[in-house]
């Protein structure tokens, strides 16, 4: 998958990652930009650290088909229903990487202040090797990862954009980061497109 996207070269074993910065021109990134600030309805998610309930420092929201149930921290969160512009490019995105995409995460950083701790896409839902396919749209922020022992690192620029491909076993043998930043920053959206491969059974309780 994602071949003909050049892979970046790094020193983190077992991972797999492929970045095209100019994915999308900048016309086309400002309209979606819009678009997207627009039509999806945000929300204040919450995440729990060491047993309590914080909100979290980002606006979120869940989008899918309706068996794509997803469970964070947590939390099972019921997919919102595609947006005219997120439909568009999961259709371009599958059509480009034969990924079978039926969900996204949509993330918006309001500033400097917003940010993700380290994490791995590493869920159940997800299936032991999973693609993800990262847009970034608005300021540049800086995106850490590291393997799990710690020992390795790397960084990269994620770009008004630019898409990043998470491949293979990435998300077993590394783990990743948005830092926060007392430098101005301003919006930022970031999108992950995900399959989800073991759906939840249908009544089990969930979020809104």
């Amino acid at each position: 998958m994602g071949e003909h996207i050049p892979a970046l070269i790094t020193d983190l074993p077992g991972a797999i990652l492929r970045w095209a910065p100019g994915f999308l021109d900048r016309d086309q990134a400002d309209r979606l930009l819009r678009q997207l600030r627009n039509e999806i309805p945000w929300e204040q998610h919450h995440v729990r650290l060491f047993g309590r309930s914080h909100p979290a420092p980002r606006l979120s929201c869940w989008v899918g088909d309706a068996q794509a149930r997803y469970r964070y921290s947590g939390t099972l969160f019921e997919p919102r229903p595609w947006t005219p512009a997120l439909s568009a490019l999961r259709n371009r995105l599958n059509d480009l990487l034969g990924a079978g995409f039926n969900s996204v995460l949509a993330n918006l950083y309001r500033g400097g202040a917003d940010g993700m701790g380290w994490h791995a896409d590493d869920e159940p839902e997800l299936g032991p090797d999973p693609l993800i396919a990262s847009l970034s749209l608005g300021a540049p922020r800086r995106f850490l990862l590291r393997s799990r022992d710690r020992r390795q690192r790397a960084e990269l620029l994620l770009t008004h954009g630019s898409l990043l491909l998470m491949e293979g076993a990435t998300q077993q043998h590394t783990q990743h980061s948005l830092p926060k930043t007392a430098r101005p920053s301003g919006e930022r959206i970031n999108l992950t497109f995900r399959r989800i491969v073991n759906a939840t059974p249908p009544g089990a309780r969930g979020v809104r």
